[in-house]
């Protein structure tokens, strides 16, 4: 068995999670590849490694305006107190990881060559900041690397130049080209266990490129399918992937298996586990994926699998909500009969650079579902709203923000009856108003979408619905495995 792990950011947050990290992978020789993130918070108050970084690019843009000056400007630049605070404290948090490891403190002279070559040799702000920002990753992983070599393993730190990962060239938003794989899949000849940092490539010209915010899970994913693994284990400071969102629900039950498919509708509306896009390789090639605890990694955790064996007395997976939505709402009498009338509306949106997520309809009237956050500002939203008024000439049109989505998903579902009117019933018992429902092709997720200020309460009554107390002892012995 060939296995692809990946540690996040609280895996590695400082010498001692290092150290767990190390003993996994010293106990698991299945393990070919490791992806690694930045260091995490190591507190509460803590600040993560990338915050950091985009704190020294932040100092970078005040104290020079511009970057990639020459001669004895740059030097200035590169001396200035907020600059040179702000990198130290970079190199501090590394400083204080290599010490704690006993390793030796000579590979922070590269990385802070490496900082000052970026600030000075890279001129263009989008391209300085993905550059900065990739450091996290690249440092932690040749840190990584070198203590598990001074344990006496073979581990091998692997550029993702050098691994073949070629993305596209859009600044914090890369996405991977197909062609990579081929190159990934060389890998396997290497020896020993290979440490691969994430949530960055490479574009065709050479620059650095990141991965949305998050996207070390990708890369570890990517990894995954390229090297063709019997097993992907991502490692977090969770055992499980929780029915609902533990930080809203008082222990909530653990999952023991999701599908792919219920993973994505459950992230959609806030499940934060994994990055959005993470899944998108594994499933291509039906990888498993493991969630699993670096402090805690005797417990298999939850398993993301293609395909599962239902339960049909508990038809929902989980529950998951989102705030920060907005619905615009149009009517217009005999709307029906007006060829393109949906097709128009949701094209002026697009065209001002705001996607639509959903558009509930009736006999007369549309509703147009957008994040709020895509949303620049009133001006921006009445510019719209002006365009559609004149050009379809509706009778109406209403704004309604702070609202928040709602999925309920489960495979099971689709043989089960019921399980619309549980939640219409618990949002009528706690007096809560529903503002669209929505059920996809699949029938493996609903979509209910209420006003914000009700979330809670409507989170506490959809658990006592679908998740009763005679269930959970049961669900929650199913996922430890009992």
């Amino acid at each position: 068995m060939m296995i692809v792990a990946k540690f996040g950011g609280s895996s590695l947050a400082n010498a001692g999670q290092i150290k767990k990290v190390a003993a996994i992978i010293q106990g698991k020789p299945e393990i070919k590849a490791v992806v690694v993130s930045a260091p995490g918070k190591r507190f509460a108050e803590d600040i993560k490694v990338t915050d950091l970084l985009i704190a020294l690019f932040d100092a970078v843009q005040a104290v020079g305006g511009q970057v990639g000056q020459v001669g004895h400007q740059t030097e200035a630049l590169l001396q200035a107190e907020p600059v040179a605070e702000a990198r130290q404290k970079v190199l501090d948090r590394y400083a204080s990881i290599l010490i704690e490891l006993g390793l030796s403190t000579e590979l922070l002279a590269y990385f802070e060559d490496t900082l000052n070559g970026y600030i000075a040799d890279i001129q263009e702000p989008e391209r300085l900041l993905d550059a900065l920002k990739a450091c996290g990753e690249d440092f932690n992983a040749q840190v990584v690397s070198h203590y598990l070599v001074s344990l006496g393993l073979d581990a091998h730190y692997v550029s993702p130049k050098e691994a073949g990962i070629l993305v596209t060239d859009e600044p914090s938003n890369a996405r991977l080209f197909d062609e990579s794989y081929a190159q990934i899949a060389k890998l396997r000849d290497r020896a020993g266990v290979l440490i691969i940092p994430g949530f960055f490539g490479y574009s065709k010209g050479g620059d650095i490129v990141t991965f949305s915010r998050g996207g070390s899970d990708i890369s570890g994913a990517i990894i995954a399918n390229g090297l063709g693994a019997d097993l992907y284990e991502n490692y977090t400071d969770e055992s499980f992937i929780y029915s609902m969102h533990p930080g809203k629900i008082a222990r909530p039950h653990p999952i023991k298996e999701i599908t792919y498919s219920e993973m994505r509708e459950l992230s959609y509306a806030g499940f934060g586990i994994f990055h959005e896009e993470a899944l998108e390789p594994v499933y291509r090639n039906d990888i498993p994926v493991m969630i699993r605890n670096t402090n805690q990694p005797e417990i298999k955790g939850t398993k993301i699998v293609s395909k599962k064996e239902l339960d049909p007395r508990y038809p929902v997976t989980g529950v998951s909500s989102a705030t920060g939505f907005t619905a615009i709402s149009i009517s217009k009498y005999l709307l029906n009969r007006e060829m393109g009338f949906m097709r128009r509306a949701i094209r002026f949106f697009e065209e001002a650079g705001v996607p639509v997520e959903h558009v509930p309809s009736g006999i007369d009237s549309i509703s147009l579902v957008i994040r709020s956050a895509n949303i620049q500002s009133p001006e921006h939203l009445a510019g719209i709203l002006a365009t559609i008024q004149d050009k379809l000439n509706p009778d109406s049109i209403q704004v309604e923000d702070d609202l928040c989505i709602f999925a309920i998903v489960g495979e099971a579902m689709r043989e089960n009856v019921g399980v619309a009117a549980a939640a219409s019933r618990t949002f009528a018992d706690n007096h809560i108003n529903i503002r669209m429902i929505s059920q996809g092709a699949s029938e493996i997720s609903m979509l209910f979408m209420i006003k914000a200020e009700d979330e809670d309460i409507a989170l506490q009554g959809l658990y006592q619905a679908y998740f009763p107390r005679e269930a959970l002892a049961t669900l929650a012995a199913a996922a430890q495995g009992e």
